[in-house]
Parts: structure tokens; C-alpha cells; sequence
């Protein structure tokens, strides 16, 4: 009988080491996926980081085209009207097309 008590004695701290260990694993690897996936995880990060760089090339494709826009702009002041500029403005505003004139059917891009 005496040998019975000491088996369940070390039964029961056997399962008592397991089962703490397990909740610590099961805590550790809970924290540990929250870590990688969580909205402040790792692949968030990684996420953003992918997104900055996306905005990043659309700012330098965006300020590229704003430079282009305002050239153009700027050949129409008046200080510096560029006449090929206005006369190309003033056909595709008027559409008018000299009889003489060659014209090309390029497709938009």
C-alpha cells in the first residue's frame, strides 16, 4: 500500500511537471505566432515596409510628371509662349487640321 502512495506521489508531480511545462509552451508558442503574424508582428512590418516602398516609387513617378506638366505650363506664359506649343493647343482645342498637314494615329500607351 505504502508502495502504491509513493507511485501516484510521483505520478502526480510527473504530471504536474508536464502539465506546467506544456501550458508554458503552449503560452510561449501563443505569443510567439502573435509576434510574427499580430497586427504589430514581424510580417506587419515587413508589410509596411513593402507599401513604403511602393509609395515611394509612385511619389518619384508622381513629382517626375509634375515637372513635366509644369514645363509645359510654362511654355505657355506669356514671357515665354513657345509658338509650336500654342499652335499645337490651339489645334486640338479648335480641331482643326491644315489639308496639308501629315497626321499620325499613335496609340495611347
Amino acid at each position: 500500500m505504502l508502495r502504491a502512495m509513493v507511485t501516484r506521489i510521483r505520478l502526480r508531480k510527473v504530471l504536474a511537471a508536464l502539465g506546467l511545462y506544456t501550458v508554458a509552451a503552449l503560452l510561449i508558442g501563443y505569443f510567439g505566432v502573435h509576434a510574427y503574424t499580430g497586427a504589430h508582428g514581424l510580417k506587419a512590418k515587413q508589410d509596411l515596409i513593402e507599401q513604403q516602398t511602393a509609395l515611394t516609387r509612385e511619389l518619384a513617378r508622381v513629382k517626375a510628371e509634375r515637372q513635366r506638366w509644369q514645363h509645359r505650363v510654362s511654355l505657355l506664359r506669356s514671357n515665354t509662349l513657345d509658338p509650336d506649343t500654342l499652335d499645337e493647343r490651339a489645334r486640338v482645342k479648335l480641331n482643326y487640321v491644315h489639308p496639308r498637314d501629315l497626321i499620325l494615329a499613335v496609340p495611347p500607351h
